[in-house]
């Protein structure tokens, strides 16, 4: 009996970096949104007090979150060398800032933020790894 082997391509690294990052952005909605559950999370969203409450905190925020947004792009957009060190770069910052968040949001209620911080941080640890082995291009 013939065995049957399933084709498989290789994946430029520049899609693997960009596919990765949108992982990641999936991650940090679902937390976000499943956070909507936590009791009195809602209350503190409707009457201002939580963390996010002031404008300036607010655009901190979306600063520091339009990075990954726009790294699915930057990662195929950019040369490979610039594409290399970003994702290097904002891999690291990302895995230790959700390494922190994970460590630090640990209680019951929290259980799955936890869980997705310490995912989100296996996601940029890889990120990283797989920038920093970038391979090579074979030249004659």
């Amino acid at each position: 009996m013939e065995r049957q082997i399933l084709e498989d391509y290789k994946i430029n690294v520049k899609l693997k970096l960009s596919a990765l990052w949108v992982s990641l952005i999936f991650c940090y909605i679902y937390g976000d949104y499943f956070e909507l559950y936590v009791p009195q999370k809602v209350s503190g969203l409707l009457s201002g007090e939580n963390m996010l409450d002031t404008p300036s905190k607010l655009f901190i925020a979306t600063l520091v979150l339009v990075i990954p947004s726009l790294m699915i792009c930057l990662s195929i957009l950019l040369k490979s060398a610039i594409s290399r060190w970003l994702n290097i770069i904002f891999g690291l910052v990302f895995t230790l800032m959700m390494l922190f968040i994970a460590i630090n949001s640990i209680s019951s209620w929290y259980s799955f933020y936890v869980f997705l911080a310490f995912t989100e941080s296996i996601i940029t640890a890889y990120i990283v790894w797989l920038a920093w082995n970038w391979p090579l291009s074979k030249t004659s």
